[in-house]
């Protein structure tokens, strides 16, 4: 397939066999959440996660990323693993390297289980890098405001390796820090009803933050797993190109009208101004 073909397209197939048509080295960036373990009813499709990570480390360029939501499902009290499998699976066996692991921080649900364990308020977000080092990285629109900013503080010293201490700095507090590891986000149906007909939404935000961090301006954005679209709604939001595979016909009919919802709504946007 031709590189425009794919552009800010939704097609419907088997990730690993779809992908397998598509070009080497074009990609830009990847955000998805595939649908593991079966936690959710995905339509009865299952996947091969090692074969999609074969796949898209060929069509991803030389310093590109990978940012994937997963978590683990929990049988007689113990966790699957499979976040854990799959992240060394990726970086031993195709070649990825694990650039950054983020936890997506989220209001926990009740349920039964929390009589009888922790409740779970958290998935992992893995970054796995393509190359020595991304592409494109830019943190900027990612900070968040710091708790002392604008005051004039005096910190403690840090610890050195010898067992020394270094000395205390006074300086002013920066108005914005960086977010850390740790990103909270809410609603992964974000109100909206047409995400909260697919079983296992994430917020828009997610992909909204991954792609201004590592997506290039005009880079391309594909998305394997792309459900509701979410992914492909945030890209064209950016204006940056995008393309959403999954093997729910349903699904990509879903993505479909969200994305000409969300199109036709921001031209009813401009023309207010």
């Amino acid at each position: 397939m031709e590189i425009k073909s794919l552009e800010n397209k939704i097609l419907c197939g088997d990730s690993a066999k779809v992908l397998k048509n598509f070009p080497d080295n074009f990609v830009d960036l990847v955000v998805t959440s595939p649908p593991y373990d079966q936690l959710r009813n995905y339509n009865g499709f299952s996947l091969d996660l090692h074969s999609i990570g074969v796949e898209l480390f060929r069509v991803l360029k030389e310093g590109g990323i990978v940012a994937m939501v997963i978590q683990d499902s929990t049988k007689d009290f113990c966790k699957s693993l499979t976040s854990y499998r799959t992240i060394l699976d990726w970086c031993d066996n195709i070649g990825f390297k694990l650039f950054e692991t983020v936890i997506y921080h989220k209001n926990g649900t009740e349920g039964a289980w929390w009589k009888n364990r922790f409740r779970v308020d958290h998935e992992y977000m893995p970054i796995f890098l393509k190359g020595k080092k991304p592409q494109y990285f830019n943190k900027e629109p990612l900070k968040i405001p710091s708790k002392h900013g604008g005051k004039v503080m005096t910190g403690s010293g840090n610890r050195r390796t010898d067992g020394t201490t270094s000395k205390t700095v006074t300086r002013k507090i920066n108005i914005m820090k960086c977010r850390g590891t740790v990103w909270d986000y809410m609603m992964a149906g974000d109100k909206n009803n047409l995400k909260r007909m697919h079983p296992a939404p994430f917020p828009d935000k997610i992909p909204y933050d991954f792609i201004q961090c590592f997506c290039p301006k005009q880079g391309i954005v594909l998305d394997p797993f792309i459900g509701c679209g979410s992914t492909a709604v945030m890209a064209d939001k950016l204006n940056r190109k995008y393309i959403g595979i999954d093997i729910s016909k349903e699904y990509c009919e879903l993505a479909k009208k969200r994305l000409s919802i969300e199109n036709r709504q921001e031209e009813i946007d401009a023309f207010k101004y």
